[in-house]
């Protein structure tokens, strides 16, 4: 039996890695990014941070900086890990390298374009919708060569 990474074109599986670590960067910033929304706005859920910080403080619950960008890092979450799993699935389709890579670099972008337009610059819509959309499409045009594919 041959090595799995064996089918896949080696500079294609580069690329690949290369802008998932992107994407791994990315969600961890807006991890620490959301730490530092508690901090600025002193709004922390668990009474062991309040009593930690300030005897004064109280837990605030709900803060809306906070959860905002708690919702896009959630949505970080919810799309750029199924995106990881099909993606490296796609790359054993052996699909057209360019193409591949345009999909992929599409992706990063659009989920950076949505965690700015989200999480730390709010924009009105459509910008968020836009950027959310074009992962989706790629992340769906890629299940799809993948059902025809492996099926």
């Amino acid at each position: 039996m041959s090595n799995l990474l064996d089918q896949v074109n080696p500079e294609l599986f580069r690329i690949y890695a290369f802008w998932s670590v992107i994407l791994v960067a990315k969600m961890l910033l807006m991890s620490l990014y959301t730490t530092v929304t508690r901090f600025r706005k002193m709004a922390f859920i668990n009474p062991e941070d309040v009593k930690s910080i300030s005897a004064k403080l109280k837990v605030i619950f709900g803060d809306p900086d906070v959860e905002r960008v708690r919702r896009a890092h959630r949505n970080d979450l919810e799309n750029i890990l199924p995106f990881f799993v099909v993606a490296f699935l796609y790359l054993l389709t052996n699909p057209d390298p360019r193409w591949a890579t345009k999909l992929i670099r599409a992706v990063v972008v659009s989920r950076i374009v949505h965690s700015l337009v989200y999480g730390l610059m709010p924009v009105p819509q459509p910008a968020r919708l836009l950027s959310f959309g074009v992962t989706m499409l790629v992340t769906f045009y890629m299940v799809v060569q993948c059902a025809l594919y492996f099926v």
